[in-house]
C-alpha cells in the first residue's frame, strides 16, 4: 500500500509562480504546528515569508505534492543570504559562509512519512549546494528537554535518520529563534542546534 501510494507522489522544485504560496504557508504552519516546534503560526505572514524567499534567485524550494495537493516541501538557499541570527555563530567561527548552503526547513504531513521523501528532500537539496559550489551543508533543530510536558509518547527522534545522512551535531553554533507556541500569549526564545556535513 505504501508502494502504491509513494507511486504517486511527485517531488519537483518549484518557482514562485508554480504553485498558491498560501497552500504551502498552510502545509508549513500545519506541520510546525505539532511536537516538537509546537509552533502558533499565521498565515500571512507564513505567505510572506516563502514570497520573499523565493525571490531569491539562489534559493530553491521543493514539494512534494499528490495531484495538485502539496504534501511536503523543503528549502534551501546560501548562507551568505541568511538573516544575522542564522549567520552570527558561522561568522563568529571565523567559517566562510559563502562556502556554506543552509537548509532552512523538512516539512511533511505524518500521513506521508516512511516513503523515502525525507531521503530525497535531501538528495535534492544536495546536490543544489554542490552546484552553487558549497563544501558543507548545515541545517537546524529545536533543542527540547527530554521530559517537556507537550511531547507524545511515541514521539519520533530523527536524530538517527539525521546521522544516517551524514550530518552532526554542532553545540558550538547553537542559536536562538523567537516564535509563539500554541497556548502562549507571547513569543519567546528558543534554542536551536546546528546539524553539519561536509559536502
Amino acid at each position: 500500500m505504501q508502494t502504491d501510494l509513494a507511486a504517486q507522489i511527485v517531488v519537483e522544485r518549484i518557482g514562485r509562480d508554480a504553485m498558491s504560496l498560501r497552500e504551502l504557508a498552510t502545509l508549513r504552519m500545519t506541520v510546525f504546528r505539532a511536537w516538537p516546534y509546537l509552533y502558533d503560526g499565521s498565515l500571512d505572514y507564513e505567505a510572506d515569508y516563502l514570497a520573499e524567499f523565493l525571490n531569491d534567485d539562489a534559493a530553491m524550494l521543493v514539494v512534494a505534492r499528490l495531484g495538485e495537493i502539496p504534501v511536503g516541501m523543503a528549502t534551501a538557499s546560501p548562507m551568505a543570504t541568511q538573516s544575522d541570527i542564522v549567520r552570527a555563530p558561522f561568522l563568529a567561527a571565523g567559517i566562510d559562509v559563502g562556502r556554506l548552503f543552509y537548509f532552512g526547513e523538512s516539512v511533511l504531513l505524518p500521513a506521508f512519512r516512511g516513503l523515502g521523501l525525507g531521503h530525497r528532500f535531501f538528495d535534492e537539496r544536495e546536490a543544489e549546494a554542490r552546484r552553487a559550489g558549497a563544501n558543507r551543508a548545515t541545517f537546524c533543530a529545536v533543542q527540547r528537554d527530554e521530559d517537556h510536558p507537550s511531547k507524545p509518547e511515541k514521539a519520533r527522534d530523527l536524530k538517527p535518520f539525521w546521522r544516517k545522512r551524514g550530518y552532526h551535531p554542532s553545540a558550538q553554533f547553537d542559536t536562538t529563534m523567537m516564535w509563539q507556541e500554541v497556548g502562549e500569549p507571547h513569543e519567546r526564545e528558543h534554542r536551536m542546534r546546528f546539524w553539519m556535513k561536509p559536502l
